[in-house]
């Protein structure tokens, strides 16, 4: 019979990990070197999530869990705050940017609470938080802390009026780049593709398109039809160095077709 541990287990068996005869590498762990895990483990999570697969998506969630537990353990032992302070503190928090489910406010849809829970948040940190784009993690990815940032401005009314404006910010921007390039300026050319990736988050935005998702999934795509072209050139027993451009293509608009009718 499967042993049904609890949260209090997990809590001891970090204990035990960390303390003196328990695991080494563990020991040695602070916040500093762990970061590098909560990223990873927060992606594999992604992946999980994008595989469909429930049995996967548990050990994975798992893995992500193991990481705050860390963090609170090494915290415990410096006698900053426990696992228990950070459950209450989020517990708090929660009902407190709840009000409509846990008070007497009423909301008329999602988009009512999303201003609520930022008005609330912006009570909470007072004056720590002085600008409107306040608040955005510095090492978020690009793309995704783009999108953030626009965000947080279409907030206080700093925003196009329609998408079709964005569409034509994008093109303008894609033309400006364009002329960057012609000029053969790295530096201007740099500064243009920046502003062309911007537009284009902004406008992911404003269709409710998340800019990181969309291209992290067509990354997912052209690997998997990269690899399918490795493998039918193997098959023709061919490297794909040995293949011409042509008959690569060929192979990946086999890739692409097979995607459609696995996608009906």
């Amino acid at each position: 019979m499967t042993t049904q541990h609890t949260f209090d287990d997990l809590l001891d068996i970090m204990r035990k990990l960390r303390a003196p005869g328990g695991c080494p590498w563990d020991a040695e762990q602070t916040h500093e070197s762990l970061t590098r895990y909560l990223l990873e483990e927060t992606y594999e999570v992604i992946e999980a999530i994008d595989e469909q697969s429930p049995q996967h998506l548990k050990e994975e969630l798992g893995d992500l869990l193991l990481q705050p537990v860390f963090h609170a353990a090494i915290a415990e032992e410096a006698g900053s705050f426990t696992m228990n302070d950070v459950i209450n503190t989020l517990c708090d928090k929660l009902i407190r940017r709840h009000p409509h489910v846990f008070g007497d406010l009423e909301i008329k849809d999602s988009n009512a609470q999303v201003e609520n829970w930022e008005k609330i948040k912006k009570l909470e940190h007072g004056n720590e938080r002085p600008s409107a784009l306040s608040g955005v993690p510095e090492h978020l990815p690009a793309l995704l802390k783009a999108h953030k940032i626009s965000e947080k401005a279409s907030r206080v009314g700093f925003d196009w009026e329609h998408a079709d404006q964005v569409f034509a910010k994008v093109m303008e921007e894609l033309h400006e780049f364009e002329e960057a390039w012609a000029g053969g300026d790295p530096t201007r050319m740099e500064d243009e593709m920046g502003d062309l990736l911007f537009a284009i988050a902004n406008l992911g935005r404003f269709l409710a398109l998340n800019p990181e998702e969309a291209l992290r999934k067509t990354i997912s795509r052209f690997q998997k039809r990269f690899r399918f072209v490795e493998e039918s050139l193997l098959k023709e027993g061919k490297a794909m160095q040995q293949a011409s451009l042509e008959e690569m293509d060929l192979f990946w608009e086999q890739a692409k077709s097979a995607e459609r009718v696995n996608n009906k």
